[in-house]
């Protein structure tokens, strides 16, 4: 899904913008704006399914906050992840154990401290040997 959370809908490959709740007491069918959070017994919707939403028989829907804006991606958020995509494509170098802070204790840390020295990558994965 990406950035963007998907719609719930089987097949349905476009983004949500409304988030449906059941709610059984009232037997209604709430759709809303797009929850902050997928949460369990939820389901997001593309506009296009939220706006055709129907409900079981004896049920009602109820819509909340009316029009559902499409999902845009802050210009931030796609720069932090450009950096984030850069920045793990970069080899790493390793690095002496003294200039470490010791007060730390990371997995760099503990590679150093058993000998493990990164002698190459392929991918997202790390060719390490003993020293």
């Amino acid at each position: 899904m990406g950035l963007t959370r998907g719609c719930s809908k089987t097949g349905c490959a476009r983004p949500a913008v409304a988030t449906l709740t059941y709610a059984y007491a009232d037997r209604a069918v709430v759709v809303g704006p797009l929850a902050t959070y997928a949460e369990p017994h939820t389901y997001d919707l593309c506009l296009e399914h939220a706006e055709r939403m129907t409900a079981p028989r004896g049920w009602e829907v109820v819509r909340v906050g009316g029009e559902f804006p499409e999902p845009t991606l802050a210009t931030d958020d796609l720069l932090a992840l450009a950096d984030a995509v850069r920045e793990a494509g970069r080899p790493r170098q390793a690095r002496p154990t003294e200039a470490r802070p010791s007060s730390s204790r990371g997995q760099a840390n503990v590679e150093a401290e058993s000998g493990a020295v990164e002698s190459g990558r392929r991918g997202h994965l790390r060719i390490l040997k003993d020293s």
